[in-house]
């Protein structure tokens, strides 16, 4: 009898992932001028400690105009290599694959964290680097909000040096040994900037028309798979909803040109151009509610799609992979919560009874643990125990 899909290997291109859990990218706001630091080394390597395939690193940064804040990572020198090269040795220690996601807040930028309220930072707070070089800027001059500074346009002649940022930034990732490069298009940063006309009012030929509007998330893309080996994976995250004049028709067009540049997987998120999505509502977020998205690309546009969202429990997971609307799972909150959770889901579908999928480490003590801890206990009722957990 077939194992679950969950905890089925996926080969993408020349990369093989051991199962299809995903750590989704997430920021952590401890970079240190853009340094990593062993936060980022703790936090992922608990994750491939914990039994996940693919161990994504947060957004990073590809100029320093593109930092959201001031502990975001930096991919914009050679000098932030080393730091991050610490973090993929440890993941791939750990049997599984380091990846990285590669980003540009634009008219995002400059904001203090998410838990001192998301106010403009002025040149006196705090943690303040390099303020000349943290200039605003954006498609055009729409603020994020009413509270926040308007941006600098980028005169078109700019405009190929700041895709080039995303091909050197790539490259510099290939050589921290990174094995997959996921490209950030999504929750109201940069690229999806340019594709929204509610924020992109130029004129020229990165604005007006839709197809206009996609050039820039094309040429990132063309350029960023110039730069990174053919044999490894390059994902595109998407936000397929939005209020702000886009939206899963959008997103499966956007995603058929994506996939002729070499883009291989398409992660399916949603909202972020204005303060307020129209996914934040109670009623909006239930368990799996962006994985319509995730189906319906992975249908129309006929590439690969990553699901996340709201995934919760191994079995909603597996059943996601079964009834074939996406081909890998990604989770974050979830993970942040259980770190383990990989592990606990394996169990829970019976697909790695010996812990042989997380390191000696714990394996050796857990599969003791589970040994003890029926031991004396009749058959019948320890069928019933696992039915329960299920």
């Amino acid at each position: 009898m077939a194992g679950p899909m969950l905890f089925s290997p996926l080969t993408i291109r020349g990369v093989t992932l051991k199962n299809r859990v995903v750590v989704a990218p997430m920021h952590q706001y401890a970079a240190k001028q853009g340094f990593a630091t062993d936060w980022h080394l703790v936090n992922a390597g608990r994750f491939a400690v914990g039994g996940c395939g693919l161990v994504m690193m947060e957004s990073t940064k590809v100029e320093r105009r593109g930092c959201g804040t001031v502990g975001d990572l930096g991919l914009w020198d050679d000098k932030f290599i080393p730091g991050l090269a610490r973090c993929v040795d440890f993941i791939r220690a750990q049997n599984a694959v380091p990846a990285i996601q590669l980003g540009h807040s634009g008219r995002k930028a400059r904001l203090t964290r998410p838990w001192q309220g998301a106010r403009a930072l002025t040149p006196q707070d705090d943690e303040v680097f390099d303020w000349d070089g943290w200039e605003l800027v954006a498609p055009s001059a729409v603020p994020h909000s009413d509270r926040v500074p308007a941006p600098r346009p980028f005169s078109r002649d700019e405009i190929p040096a700041v895709i080039a940022h995303w091909g050197e930034a790539a490259a510099r990732a290939h050589r921290a040994g990174f094995d997959v490069l996921e490209i950030h298009g999504a929750h109201g940063y940069l690229i999806h900037q340019f594709l929204s006309p509610v924020v992109n009012r130029r004129n020229d030929e990165y604005g007006g028309s839709e197809q206009n509007r996609l050039r820039f998330a094309l040429e990132v893309a063309e350029c960023v798979r110039a730069n990174w080996p053919r044999e490894k994976p390059l994902f595109m995250r998407l936000s397929c909803e939005d209020d702000a004049g886009w939206g899963p028709d959008q997103s499966v067009a956007l995603s058929r040109e994506l996939k002729t540049k070499g883009v291989d997987v398409i992660d399916c998120s949603s909202g972020g151009t204005l303060e307020r999505s129209p996914m934040d509502s109670a009623r909006a977020m239930h368990y799996g509610y962006q994985v319509p998205y995730a189906e319906k690309i992975r249908a129309e546009a006929g590439m690969m799609t990553m699901a996340v969202g709201h995934i919760v429990h191994a079995d909603q997971a597996e059943a996601i992979l079964q009834s074939g609307k996406a081909d890998l799972i990604a989770l974050a909150r979830e993970l942040l919560y259980n770190p383990n959770w990989a592990m606990d889901a394996a169990q829970k579908l019976r697909a790695d009874p010996d812990f042989s999928a997380v390191p000696p480490n714990y394996a050796h003590w857990l599969g003791k643990r589970a040994k003890s801890a029926f031991e004396g206990v009749p058959s019948t009722f320890q069928t019933g125990m696992m039915a329960a957990v299920e």
